[in-house]
This record gives structure tokens, sequence and C-alpha cells, in this order.
């Protein structure tokens, strides 16, 4: 499905966020490792955790629904002997699950999205299961993976982060299964710690025992430990309320999103406070943040290490702000599900946007007074790029259209309705 995005003056309303995805996928993982049945409050409906669904029930859990409420019955250490495994285009779901699955004998993770997921890199998290004894077959560290293990035992890993949290998240959800006492350390330096805390936040809530050094570097997780049952609640979803956020800040607007909480250790939190820089109007209480937005933003500069999912709706709010922002420490953006540097700044351009790129930034030129648009621009299948796009869509002068933004489902099946129910014009072109 493609859709066109038509200049929108203005957006007024107010959106229950959705539920949080990392949060989601993390708490059902917890709750197929455990022995006992635990219940999930508000979890999100995507297509990452819908893969996850289908994955840990592949591999043993007994999940049942009842609208807002998941009741997930574990495998504990004893995933179902299960010869292939279809994550989709879900790459922490698929990391997260490499792990798992070395419990097993032999699973196949298939490659169904050989132009997306099946472009990125794996491979720090191969070695570091080789030193659990793993053996992995690989493409030349991409999908197709064959996982033979079994009998994965704990002791000192060293693993990468430059790339990827995911990894280590990975390494943390296996490690305290094992018989053995484990020790990770984490090489070259850690991209987004912050969802590194939310892996430590489910784990501490499952009853995992993980010491953590003060800078996520160094880890130790005594061996033979049981994930306990629990209840958890999902809370709402910073990275895809950026983009919600974003389009009533680049608009005349008067826009709330409720169900984000103020302590929550999602980094994206950090989103508010980037646009309270761009001299947004907005005010954050009561897990409720509303937007009086005047169209009017101040260029800034910013580490997007530090808010890693809402870059590019950040980035897209730039484009129409008073001089040049810059938003750096950001390579990890291009092992995403496409370069979500050189293929969102190539897009960026055809609509109009005066924007560049370095190897770990994205400089933006703003554009006050809109950009032409008029263009067919291309999803690159990534939802984060659709949900920034449709931001610049709002304020081109001519309408845009989005190939393949169904895509968006990966994350926010609803954004496009959300969108419309404050007042987005968005026609669906279907074919």
């Amino acid at each position: 499905m493609d859709v066109r995005i038509l200049p929108t003056p203005g957006l007024k309303g107010e959106i229950q966020a959705l539920s949080s995805k990392n949060y989601t996928t993390r708490y059902m993982l917890a709750a197929a490792l455990a022995e006992g049945t635990s219940t999930i409050l508000y979890p999100a409906r995507s297509d990452d955790s819908d893969a996850m669904r289908r994955c840990i029930r592949d591999l043993g859990a007994v999940l049942e629904e009842d609208g807002e409420r998941m009741s997930i019955t574990g495998f504990g250490r004893r995933p179902k002997d299960v010869k292939e495994l279809n994550v989709g285009n879900a790459g922490a779901v698929l990391r997260f699950l490499m792990a798992v699955a070395s419990l097993v004998p032999e699973v196949t993770f298939v490659n169904a999205y050989p132009k997306s997921l099946g472009q990125r890199p794996h491979d720090d998290l191969i070695g570091a299961l080789g030193q659990l004894g793993v053996q992995v077959e690989h493409n030349a560290g991409k999908l197709p993976i064959t996982i033979r293990g079994g009998n994965p035992k704990g002791g000192k890993i060293r693993v990468s982060g430059a790339i990827s949290s995911q990894y280590l998240s990975a390494l943390l959800f296996l490690t305290p299964l094992l018989d053995e006492d484990s020790e990770i350390e984490v090489l070259h330096e850690l991209k987004s710690k912050v969802v590194v805390r939310q892996t430590l936040d489910v784990l501490k809530q499952a009853g995992i025992t993980v010491e953590a050094s003060e800078d996520l570097m160094h880890y130790r997780i005594p061996g033979g430990q049981r994930y306990q049952a629990r209840t958890y609640t999902v809370e709402g979803d910073y990275p895809g309320s950026a983009a919600i956020l974003a389009a009533a800040a680049v608009t005349q607007s008067d826009v709330t999103v409720h169900r984000l909480r103020e302590d929550s250790l999602q980094g994206e939190r950090a989103v508010v406070d980037v646009l309270r820089m761009m001299n947004v109007p907005l005010t954050h209480a009561n897990g409720s943040v509303r937007v009086q937005g005047n169209g009017i933003l101040k260029a800034g500069e910013f580490d997007g290490d530090a808010f890693t999912d809402g870059v590019l709706a950040m980035v897209a709010a730039s484009v129409f702000a008073e001089g040049t922002s810059r938003f750096y420490n950001v390579e990890n953006l291009r092992y995403k599900e496409c370069d979500r540097i050189s293929d969102f700044v190539a897009e960026l351009r055809k609509a109009g946007a005066d924007v560049e790129e370095r190897r770990s930034e994205i400089i933006v030129h703003g554009k006050p007074e809109g950009v032409a648009g008029g263009t067919v621009i291309d999803s690159h299948f990534d939802h984060r790029v659709i949900m920034a796009l449709s931001i610049v869509g709002l304020r081109a002068k001519e309408p845009i259209v989005i190939r393949d933004a169904h895509h968006v489902a990966k994350s926010y099946p609803n954004f496009f309705e959300h969108l419309t129910g404050i007042g987005g014009r968005i026609e669906r072109l279907e074919g």
C-alpha cells in the first residue's frame, strides 16, 4: 500500500500512545523463559511483537489473549526442538531468539526479508555464541542462520557493542539459564545504552540477578537461575509517539498523547527534551505530553545515541527549523531495516529538504518556509522512515507519495489512523 500525504496546516486531538514494542517483546521472552504462567497487560500489536508471539509458540510456549491481557505459559530452559523459525523482519526478535535457540539441538532462521533484515549483519552475536560452544552456520554473518546448540556453557564472553546493543541483550537473557556463572565484557563501545537498561529492568522484574558495572560494559551473571512467572504492565511507546509529537510540532496544533510516563527508562523519552530545545511549546505531566505547536522551531545539536528510535522523527521536525541542526553519534542507524542515514537523507532530498550526511551524523539546514514536495518517495521497507517522511509531507507545498507505507505496521500498525484522527490529510493508494 502506498499513501499520499497532503499539506496539513493544523492538527488537534488526543491519542492514547500505543504500547511499547521494546517492552512487549522483552516481557514476552521473559515469560516464555519462565516455568509458570505470566500475564502481560496492554501488550503491543505490531509486526515485531507478532513475530515474537509466533516464534515463542513454535518453541513451545502457550499463549492466550483476551483483549488487553495476554497469558504465557513458558517453556523455561527446555524449548521445543523446532527445526525452523521465521522472525519476519524483526531484527531484535531474531537476535534475542538466536541466543535462546542455542538451547535447541538445531534450528534454522529463514530469510523472509532478503532486501531488509536479510541485509543486516549479526557477526558479533555469532562470535559470542561461539564462545559458549554453539556452532552457527551463516551467510557471511547474515540470514539464513542455523544454530547448532543444545548445551551452551557459560563462562567469560566478549561481545562488541559498536553495531547494536541487541547482541548484549540476547546474551543477558540466555546466560542466567546456563549451569555455569558467566561474565560478559563489552568491547569497543556500547550503542543504545538506554535500551540495555530496559533489558536489565525486565530481567529484574522477572527475578533474574545480573550485576552490571555503572558504565554497562561489564556483567556478572550467576548461573542456574530460573525466570519467575510474573504480571507485567506494558507502558506507552515513546519511539512511535515521537512521530506524532513531531507532527504536532511542525504544524499549528493542540495535540495530547497519553500514557507517556515521565520516569520511563525508554531512551526516546528524550525527544520531549529535544522538542523543548527546538522551542516547541509543550507540557509533560501526569503521563501526558501536550504540544501546542505554532510551526516555529529552532535548530540545535543533539546526541542521537540517547534516543536512537526517535532520531528520524526529530530530523524530520528539524527540516522546518530556523538554522542548521546536527544529529551526531548515530552511526548505528546505518544497520537498521535500511541505512537510516544514507537512504533517509536521499528521500528527504527528493522532498526538497536541504540535508547532508556524515558517517555518524545527519546535518539539516532548515527551511522554515516548507519544502517543495510533489514527488514519490521510497520507504525502503522501514517503519521509522515511513513515519518521518509523513511528518515532512505535512509541511510540503505539494503532496508526497510514500511507497510501501504498509510497512509502518512493523511497530505502529495504526499510525495513519491516529494521524488522520487528529486532522492529518492522508489518502491510501491501494494496488
